[in-house]
This record gives C-alpha cells, sequence and structure tokens, in this order.
C-alpha cells in the first residue's frame, strides 16, 4: 500500500521563538491551555531529564509498520519533533536504533511514539530524546502504508504539523501552532504566579489561602 503524504505548509518559528518555548514546562502551558493538549501517561520518557522542544511533524501507521516513518525521517528539517500516532500498540516496536542514527543524521530534536521503540540501551546511549507508550524486542513489517504530515491524535491529543512539542519528565504537552503567542506570554504569567506562591510559601503563608474553598465543620 502507497504512502500518502499531505503536502502541508505551515509557519516555521525562528530559533530565538523556540529557545523562548525551551523555558516552559508543559505543565504550565498545559495549565495555560484550560489543562488541557497533553498526552496520556503512557507517553513517557525513556530516560529521565530528556527534554523536547520543537515543531511537529506527523506520522500515522498502521499497527507493526514503520515504513511511513522511515520515510518521514527523510523529508524533515532539523529542529523537528517526529509525533508518531501507532494506534497505541506497544506487541510490536516501529521505532529503534537505527531509525534513531539516521533521526540524528537529520538532526531531528526528539520522538514522541504512542507506540513502541526497541533497542532502549542504545537509544539512551546515544541521548536522543525518546518518549514512547512501551518497549518490546518484537520488530516491525514495512509495507502497510501511513500517512506523513497529517493531522493526528497521539497519546489522546491531536497534533498537527507546525505545532510545538513541548516533553520532559512530566510527559508531553501541544501547543497548538496558531496559539502560540498567546499561550507563550500566559506562560510566562503562570510561572511568574507560581514564584509568587513560593514565596508566600516560605514565608508561612500556605498555598491554600488563595483558593476560597469552603469549608464546613461537622460535629
Amino acid at each position: 500500500m502507497a504512502i500518502q503524504r499531505h503536502l502541508t505548509k505551515f509557519q516555521k518559528l525562528s530559533a530565538e521563538t523556540l529557545a523562548q518555548w525551551r523555558d516552559i514546562p508543559p505543565a504550565i502551558a498545559s495549565d495555560c491551555m484550560n489543562r488541557s493538549n497533553v498526552m496520556a501517561a503512557r507517553i513517557s520518557p525513556l530516560s529521565p531529564g530528556m527534554n523536547i522542544c520543537g515543531q511537529a511533524r506527523t506520522v500515522t501507521s498502521m499497527v507493526g509498520d514503520n515504513g511511513a516513518a522511515h520515510a518521514a525521517i527523510g523529508m524533515m528539517e532539523a529542529g523537528e519533533v517526529l509525533v508518531m500516532d501507532a494506534r497505541g500498540h506497544t506487541e510490536t516496536a516501529v521505532w529503534g536504533g537505527i531509525m534513531t542514527r539516521a533521526a540524528m543524521q537529520q538532526g531531528i530534536a526528539g520522538l514522541v511514539l504512542d507506540g513502541a521503540l526497541r533497542d532502549a540501551a542504545e537509544i539512551r546511549e546515544l541521548g536522543f530524546p525518546a518518549f514512547a507508550a512501551g518497549v518490546c524486542p518484537a520488530g516491525p513489517s514495512k509495507g502497510f502504508g501511513g500517512v506523513i504530515d497529517g493531522p493526528i491524535s497521539c497519546g489522546g491529543c491531536p497534533v498537527k504539523p507546525g505545532d510545538i512539542v513541548l516533553a520532559d519528565d512530566d510527559g508531553v504537552a501541544v501547543v497548538p501552532l496558531e496559539r502560540q503567542a498567546e499561550i507563550y506570554q500566559a506562560s510566562l504569567r503562570q510561572i511568574e504566579t507560581e514564584n509568587d506562591i513560593n514565596a508566600d510559601t516560605r514565608s508561612g503563608i500556605l498555598p491554600v489561602s488563595r483558593f476560597n474553598l469552603d469549608i464546613v465543620d461537622i460535629a
């Protein structure tokens, strides 16, 4: 079956803009999107301390097939993030060491995969940021087709090419490209608010004082 590719165009953010986003944790960005636009907890870093910040390129694959992902690697630009909907299947790896080395050769900033990968120790040693739903030694097939650069759902979160992918030890958040300026400014305000809360805590004023909770005493 043929691999389909959407001829999608999106705004390429400047290096300066992406550098600013690297200071915004996924949790903060999600708070500023009404606590939404985050992937399910199953999408987790291969190693603690892994971080991703970059614009998405997307792949949808058939279960257990990585042909479209191989093709996508060659189409990507340095600094982009490959986000792959592998249907949440974790019994067949659709990513491994060979693909990691190819991605690094292209300058790809990281992988977010709703599916399984393998060669985990090798990927850790290479230092490539990879977030996935699982790890499994069983290898993939090729030739069942797939879609490149279409809108996808990864870990239950909508993603389209150009969206900003933020990932750290907490997991993955996705900022829609068309909202990035708005959400960035809101994120700065949220960080300032949290800094104020922590300062109050150090002075003995606990966060609960801000929440206006209705507490009723009972006998």
